[in-house]
């Protein structure tokens, strides 16, 4: 269970459209801690959900089914348990199967279909553990096969931003993480 430094809103103090939001996440979690300490700066939180994901990540401009492997693949490889329950929820919703969504918990991407297998590909450049993540030639040509240079620009800008937020998730504790997430827990250090 996370254990942030930041105070949580008690639940009788969020503002309606929080506390759906925190009642959304108890009821697929069992946890909002993210949300809880967030509704410290609303406004932040709003800009987060309803314009980084509701105007940039569902825009349409790339498949939905693209975005949620994007993004499952990188929550599976940064081991953000909290992450991971909402995402596998969304990517059924985007039409994967529950085979492509196992395969992103693996490395064998033998069950996605090519143009997904080059979005995972993408992810594990983007990932908080590949310090030397690139673009390379062979990638942006499997990306360019099934994608726009606007769409290929718009998967690595999501991507990038997603790994930046689970940073901040995890400094900051604010989620659950797996069993086999690289990043442990914060540990008190004495001086």
């Amino acid at each position: 269970m996370p254990n942030p430094r930041l105070p949580r809103v008690p639940a009788v103090e969020l503002p309606d459209d929080i506390k759906d939001m925190q009642q959304a996440s108890l009821a697929l979690r069992g946890d909002a801690t993210f949300f809880e300490v967030m509704a410290n700066n609303p406004d932040l939180l709003r800009w987060y959900i309803q314009d980084f994901y509701g105007q940039v990540f569902k825009s349409g401009r790339v498949p939905a089914e693209a975005l949620e492997v994007l993004r499952l693949r990188l929550s599976a490889q940064h081991g953000c348990k909290f992450c991971n329950q909402g995402n596998r929820v969304s990517a059924l919703e985007a039409g994967l199967s529950d085979a492509e969504i196992d395969a992103l918990f693996s490395d064998d991407f033998s069950a996605l279909r090519p143009a997904l297998v080059a979005v995972a590909q993408l992810a594990d450049e983007l990932k908080l553990t590949n310090e030397a993540g690139n673009l390379s030639e062979t990638l942006y040509r499997s990306l360019g096969d099934h994608y726009t240079p606007a769409q290929i620009i718009e998967l690595g800008l999501i991507g990038g931003m997603l790994t930046g937020i689970a940073k901040f998730l995890f400094a900051f504790d604010l989620v659950e993480r797996e069993d086999f997430c690289p990043f442990p827990a914060p540990v008190e250090k004495s001086i």
